[in-house]
């Protein structure tokens, strides 16, 4: 099933939404939010899943869906902890600044805990204070957890994957170093992430759900153009149970924790850095990757990190070209405190 939240309060108004993205069906006789029918899964998602069905025979009353409409589909979340399970993608960071990569990198993923009491909708504009911050977009794909406990095991936590949807997580890469230098992680680097429209349980992706991953490409586009269509099956170092686990190694995880990939990036054919899409790549889900890779080739990196105006938009669609989660648009706007 697809669930949505529609704007209203502070955590949404929670809908069921059809498969083809066109029409919604009210869920508030069942459950009011979405949290709250992750509190009460086991009971509350069977009846979830029979509205599902009733609004696909077109036997329930249903409204037009608009993904304008739409909060992400936990506004805010009690924990948001983004991992990198995409190795890769850190590979060519420290590549670029000449560091060597740890050998640990390899077998413990890399994760910071997020902030997660305001997250961005869908359609809302990134507001940004500065353009000299540096500003970026990361495609990833994340999973909403139900209960997870300390110490859990690989299929506990496969176990506790409930919903399954993309994210823009927003990055201030000119904050980073300094931040890092510190010693402490991200703060004021990492501002609000939006998620998709829509939020849905792993059976609707099919066979493109296998092994704790999904196995289908990620576009963004930057302005019109598309930017980079990685496939997340591939390359992916850390799959979620890896990441759930790493996460809930010493303390349990609450139900609506949601849990990020990382920047979705592939390796090239040959193995090295990928190419863009211009040249015939899979290109890249964020700005800081081709700066990184046109650091590693050319000596200095070309292309700038968003400005004020600039659209992007993040969506995955399936075999058949049908939109999944509905998509991530959002344009870069000047912040001007009302």
């Amino acid at each position: 099933m697809k669930l949505s939240s529609l704007k209203q309060g502070r955590d949404g108004r929670l809908v069921v939404v059809s498969r083809d993205l066109t029409r919604a069906t009210d869920a508030f006789f069942i459950v009011p939010t979405l949290q709250q029918a992750l509190d009460d899964w086991e009971r509350i998602a069977p009846r979830l899943q029979d509205l599902s069905e009733q609004l696909e025979h077109g036997s329930v009353p249903a409204i037009r869906f608009h993904e304008h409409d739409c909060e992400s589909p936990l506004p805010r979340a009690y924990q948001w902890a983004d991992g990198s399970a995409y190795v890769n993608h850190v590979e060519l960071v420290r590549k670029a600044r000449g560091a060597e990569m740890p050998a640990s990198f390899w077998t413990d993923p890399l994760m910071y805990q997020g902030g997660s009491d305001a997250f961005l909708g869908p359609r809302d504009p990134i507001l940004a204070m500065d353009e000299a911050h540096g500003i970026d977009f990361e495609a990833e794909i994340a999973v909403v957890t139900g209960d997870v406990p300390m110490g859990a095991t690989r299929q506990e936590a496969l176990d506790a994957i409930r919903l399954v949807m993309l994210v823009n997580d927003v990055s201030l890469r000119n904050l980073i170093p300094a931040e890092l230098a510190k010693g402490f992680g991200f703060f004021q680097s990492k501002p609000s992430s939006a998620f998709s429209p829509v939020a849905v349980t792993p059976d609707e992706l099919g066979d493109a759900w296998k092994d704790g991953k999904v196995h289908l490409p990620l576009l963004s586009t930057l302005n019109g153009r598309l930017f980079g269509r990685p496939d997340a099956g591939t390359d992916m170092t850390f799959d979620f149970p890896a990441l759930i686990a790493h996460a809930a190694k010493t303390r349990p995880l609450g139900a609506g924790t949601i849990v990020g990939s990382g920047t979705v990036s592939n390796k090239g054919p040959d193995g090295g850095p990928g190419r863009p899409v211009t040249e015939g790549g899979v290109g890249y889900s964020c700005i800081a990757e081709q700066r990184m890779v046109e650091t590693i080739l050319q000596g200095e990196p070309k292309t700038p990190f968003l400005r004020f105006g600039d659209t992007v938009r993040i969506e995955m669609k399936d075999r058949q070209g049908h939109s999944i989660f509905g998509a991530i648009e959002q344009t870069v706007k000047a912040y001007a405190r009302e």
